[in-house]
């Protein structure tokens, strides 16, 4: 098992590097909670304090309702995890008919794009896929030097 922080998250000249933790659920709703809770957990081991792991899970589930909105029926969601110190990125995939159009108008966008310190939708003619990621409240208020 790698070290937290062995690897750095996904980029977009870098999108096959591989996840500190994957899980594979059914793209069906009853399996978000699932992803929110494996978020909870790893940003808990990542010392994020309790409002951004609230604030996480949230996020997560929003990303996840985007997904799960355009998944194929049957097919799965991808969630890869990218732990660093003070900051979890989270990169949810399901597999689309098709290619579609990343609605940024969403309240789920929104909600999401609020709760997350970056956040990114990209679409292929097959995946859809929402990444998004949160520096720990504590690491951008620390003074230099501490």
């Amino acid at each position: 098992m790698a070290p937290i922080g062995a690897t750095s998250g996904p980029t977009a000249t870098d999108g096959a590097q591989r996840a500190d933790v994957e899980l594979r659920v059914p793209a069906d709703r009853a399996y978000a909670s699932v992803l929110r809770t494996t978020t909870a957990g790893l940003a808990a081991r990542l010392d994020f304090p309790i409002d951004d792991i609230e604030d996480l899970r949230i996020a997560v589930g929003e990303a996840c309702a985007m997904v799960l909105e355009e998944a194929q029926h049957g097919t799965d969601l991808v969630c890869g995890f990218f732990q660093q110190p003070g900051e979890l990125t989270v990169r949810v995939t399901g597999t689309v008919d098709g290619a579609i159009e990343p609605d940024h108008d969403s309240f789920a966008w929104q909600v999401l794009t609020t709760l997350a310190t970056s956040a990114t939708a990209e679409a292929t003619d097959s995946t859809f896929t929402v990444t998004l990621s949160m520096t720990s409240s504590l690491r951008t208020h620390q003074e230099p030097g501490l």
